[in-house]
């Protein structure tokens, strides 16, 4: 569609018509596109002013088009103000409150866009002082005005609190918002009585209660407590008009109350109010309503929260209230508002512990003991005769998964308050129980496990408190242990049971008489035939073997044969798991017998490593996929068997993987452009260099070349993430000498060649995650060897690679490269930005003005890259760091820093931002700049660029950045 631009006011309004009617009827996809970007762009344009007021005060267009027209006002207030001469404001807001006055009894959207309308140009308006007053007057005090009122004095805070759309200094904005809110409250407070007053203080509108909830930040909960408000907001919640808006305000009130101390006048009015309303619970309950039963339970909860510090301090008083928060958790029987109150134990938990609160603690102790009831009951699957317990809603099933570890981490609570022997106890009462009444049934129903669900619910919740019990437990413990494994075959029943014994491994280590009969019920589960079953014996396998290890010494032989005959049949989080366990046992043997046990366990996986890279074709990815995951199988035994070797004795490590390392450089070679097979011989080096650090320098030169020649050919991030832990793990001088040190440097100069190569045929855009992991690299290059980098001839195509990639608009490459120009230009200051740099306490001369040299050259371009990246393409994540690097030039150039912004925003396109602002905008730089305010600078860079981003920039919109910016494309001769 033709643009707005040159047309009469008629021919632009029919356009703007006929594209709102393209958007409502029928019309094919593009059409639709053509017609947003057309409506997209007038709603931009000065005729838009115009057209939004001439559609609300015509009485022949649609209400589609007059809320559109609404819309449009508001986002030329918030944005576009400044096509306006200030002196016509006046007559601007003079005219909206007449469209308000106009619409009081019209469509309710379009008088919420002429409120916030209203709102936007009285925050911006710095003239306009009397603007309640005036609002008053123009709206009048009868019934249909009041409500209209209502709403502009709700959207009013809002509003404000919203300030950083416009463009405001701090200054402005934060007298603005004392002039409009402060400053206004108790007129506000005032208003709202007699609303109420004159309609009625038992019978509370919503408008009224919503109103009250927004203003609460401003307005004194003190002063609320003196007036009916408060008699309203309370009969609001005895209601259903206004029910759902109360309990909003007086959730707002509580919160409001947190500063006990102060607020005691305020707690002692509301507090009886809400108790009075503890029958609800019943009401809600019994009625089955959903809504108001949430509504009242987080009424509780919040004012729980709240008063929390209270609670503790004043158990007689503040009793009641606990107890009716564990009354909606008990009557919760479809779970639907449980959650809300798990917050609340927590906070109170957190009092009841310290020493200070015992006498609370023992006051709450049968709270907190019928509340591990409340939570085993509430753990119980459901009932049901079909296989699915859920018949199919995997979203209530995730839920409730969810659900249970939120309620475990409330048993956790009560463990703490109660003390874990009683809680654990009280499971174990149940399980006992149940054992009881099925050692009295007939074979059959035996063989059924009828009501299951009565059982595995304590189950769960004796896992959930593990990590609660000490280890040194003796008198509920043994009892607990020796049942486990003489329960029924059940699914449900031994997944359960056997993550039990798995969460109490620390247990058994020092209590190894149970060991055996755990470790052969564990062992029998991978027999079970259950998927589930087996992956929970994997996983209890791992934890008894980190945990008790020492005593699996002896069985290394045992654990070998059983791990080779049941690996073949596991899935791969299982294989992984069982893994990680007999890794833990291998780590466990004493020093002289680790490399046999390497042996034992490794060279099995690196022959059918092997086997299976021979049987791999290039064509078959399937056999590929299951070559790499093989590999992780030895990266885990790198990153568990790393025992401390005393130092000058040879490590028997080190000797083991040296003929593990020729086994995957040959893989690697066969497989280099394979994704999987790149990142897991990648992350198997890294745990190497991780796990054995400097013992590694043996192998250091074969790693080194394999991970240059791999870059080189791949061109995979994996192989530069991994170069970066080379230099970390490298870096230190009081471990590493100065030959190391160097053959380092040539190494990540390699790296950093083969990286400049790639861009010469690569756009920066094609490859984010290998432009991620090249500045991660930088980065930790430039940290350990920062005179070398910044002295060299490699700094100059890093800052052009830097510049090439800030046109790339994901997050973690950005962040990547920000952050290494942050660092990098610290380098220009006196004091060295990091403490590893041990060489000298202060920069060097040298590197400091090769530093600022480069920001005297570079500087313009690179702050044109971010001020456009800001503006136009980064996200929001990246406002920080882009903010960092601007500030490390200011800080280095001030003068020439202000030049370079402002030539930045002369290439903006024309009308996208006034002289006044622009100037404004500069004025507020300079100023923070000779102050060294380095925060004001954060800021001003903020509320700007994301203004002329919200004022300039859609969704839509085909611009990424500003037009003469890009500069050239990287090139490098080297």
């Amino acid at each position: 569609m033709a643009t707005s631009s040159g047309l009469p006011p008629e021919q632009q309004f029919a356009q703007v018509l006929a594209a709102l009617g393209t958007m409502q009827g029928n019309q094919d996809r593009q059409a639709k596109h053509q017609a947003t970007e057309f409506l997209e762009q007038f709603q931009k344009s000065p005729e838009a002013w115009t057209f939004g007021h001439a559609v609300l005060q015509s009485e022949s267009i649609g209400v589609e088009a007059k809320l559109f027209a609404a819309s449009t006002l508001k986002g030329k207030i918030t944005y576009d103000l400044h096509q306006l001469p200030r002196e016509s404001l006046f007559s601007l807001r003079d005219s909206l409150i007449s469209l308000l006055v106009h619409y009081r009894t019209g469509a309710r959207p379009i008088r919420t866009q002429l409120c916030v309308c209203l709102a936007g140009l009285s925050l911006q308006m710095l003239e306009w002082r009397d603007v309640i007053d005036l609002v008053v007057q123009a709206l009048g005090t009868d019934a249909q005005s009041s409500v209209v009122l209502l709403e502009f004095l709700t959207v009013l805070p809002e509003e404000v609190m919203e300030g950083r759309k416009i463009t405001l200094s701090e200054d402005e904005l934060s007298h603005r918002t004392q002039e409009l809110l402060t400053d206004n409250a108790s007129r506000v407070l005032q208003l709202l009585v007699q609303y109420a007053q004159v309609t009625g203080i038992d019978k509370p509108t919503p408008a009224l209660i919503t109103c009250l909830n927004s203003w609460l930040r401003e307005i004194n909960c003190a002063d609320v407590v003196k007036t009916p408000l408060v008699d309203s907001v309370f009969h609001a919640l005895r209601a259903d008009t206004a029910f759902d808006e109360a309990v909003d305000c007086a959730c707002t009130m509580f919160r409001e109350t947190r500063e006990v101390d102060e607020s005691m006048e305020v707690i002692e009015a509301l507090y009886p109010r809400l108790i009075a309303l503890k029958p609800k619970v019943a009401e809600a309950v019994e009625a089955e309503d959903i809504d108001v039963y949430k509504g009242i339970t987080r009424l509780f909860a919040e004012a729980g929260e709240a008063w929390v510090v209270l609670i503790a301090r004043m158990p007689a008083q503040f009793r009641p209230l606990v107890e009716v928060i564990e009354d909606c958790a008990r009557k919760d029987t479809g779970r639907d508002v449980i959650s809300l109150t798990f917050n609340f134990w927590y906070d109170l938990k957190n009092y009841l512990v310290l020493e200070h609160y015992m006498e609370a603690r023992i006051h709450y102790a049968d709270l907190f003991s019928r509340l591990v009831d409340i939570m085993i009951a509430h753990l119980q699957y459901p009932n049901g005769g079909s296989e699915d317990l859920f018949e199919g809603d995997r979203e209530h099933e995730e839920k409730f998964r969810e659900f249970r570890h939120a309620m475990g981490d409330v048993l956790k609570d009560c463990c703490e308050v109660i003390g874990s022997a009683d809680c654990l106890t009280k499971a174990f009462e149940i399980v006992k129980a149940w054992m009881e009444n099925y050692s009295k049934q007939s074979p059959e129903d035996r063989a059924k496990c009828h009501n299951w669900q009565k059982l595995e619910a304590p189950l769960f919740s004796l896992r959930a408190m593990g990590r609660m019990v000490p280890a040194e437990e003796e008198v509920i413990l043994p009892q607990i242990m020796s049942l486990l494994i003489q329960l029924p075959e059940h699914e449900k029943v031994r997944f359960a049971a056997t993550l039990v014994l798995g969460r109490y491994t620390e247990w058994t280590a020092k209590h190894p008489e149970y060991l055996e009969p755990q470790m052969n019920y564990i062992i029998n589960g991978f027999q079970h035939g259950s998927k589930d079953v087996a992956q929970a014996a994997a996983m209890a396998l791992k934890f008894f073997c980190q945990d008790c290890g020492k005593l699996l010494v002896g069985m290394i032989t045992q654990l070998h044969e059983f791990y080779e005959r049941v690996a073949p049949n596991l899935p791969l989080s299982s294989l992984y798991e069982i893994t990680d366990g007999v890794a833990h046992v291998v780590a466990s043997q004493p020093l002289e017998k680790v490399y046999d046990a390497l042996m034992l366990f490794c060279s099995p996986i690196a022959n059918r490593l092997m086997a299976k890279a021979n049987a791999a074709s290039d064509n078959d990815n399937d056999k590929k996929c299951k070559l790499a995951d093989e590999i992780q199988l030895l990266t885990i035994f790198v990153q568990v068997v790393h025992p401390h070797v005393p130092k000058g004795q040879e490590n028997p490590m080190i000797r083991f993987w040296q003929s593990i390392v020729p086994v995957l450089s040959t893989i690697l070679d066969g497989f280099v452009d394979f994704l999987p097979i790149c990142e897991q011989v990648g992350r198997f080096f890294r745990s190497m260099l991780i796990s054995y650090r400097t013992a590694m320098l043996p192998l250091l030169p074969e790693v080194a070349l394999k991970l240059t020649t791999s870059f080189e050919k791949s061109h995979q991030g994996i192989f530069l993430w991994v170069s970066g832990t080379v230099i970390r793990e490298f870096g230190d001088e009081e471990f590493t000498d100065e030959a190391t040190r160097n053959s380092i440097c040539q190494f990540l100069e390699a790296q950093c060649l083969s990286m400049f190569r790639l861009l010469n045929n690569t756009p920066a855009k094609d490859i984010p995650d290998v432009i991620e992991d090249f500045f991660r690299f930088l980065a930790d290059g430039i940290m350990f060897h920062p005179a070398k980098i910044i002295m060299s001839s490699l700094l100059q195509p890093i800052i052009e690679a830097s510049l090439a990639a800030l046109d790339l608009q994901q997050t973690e490459p950005l962040l990547s490269v920000l952050q290494f120009l942050r660092d990098l230009l610290a380098y220009g200051r006196e004091d060295p930005p990091n403490s590893s740099y041990q060489d000298y306490r202060k920069t060097p001369i040298e590197v400091r003005n090769a530093v600022q040299a480069v920001a005297a050259s570079m500087g313009l371009r690179i702050t044109q890259r971010i001020l456009s990246g800001l503006m136009y393409s980064f996200p929001s994540d990246c406002v920080t760091d882009s903010s960092g690097v601007l500030l490390e030039l200011v800080e280095l150039c001030p003068l020439q820093m202000i030049e370079w912004i402002k030539s930045t925003l002369e290439l903006l396109p024309p009308g996208s931002v006034s002289p006044a602002e622009a100037q404004k905008f500069l004025k507020g730089i300079e100023a923070a700049a000779i102050n060294k305010d380095w925060n004001k600078i954060r800021y001003t860079l903020r509320d700007f660029t994301a203004w002329y981003r919200r004022k300039n920039v859609t969704p839509r919109s085909q611009l990424t950045g500003i037009a003469g910016t890009e500069g050239p494309k990287f090139r490098f001769g080297g």
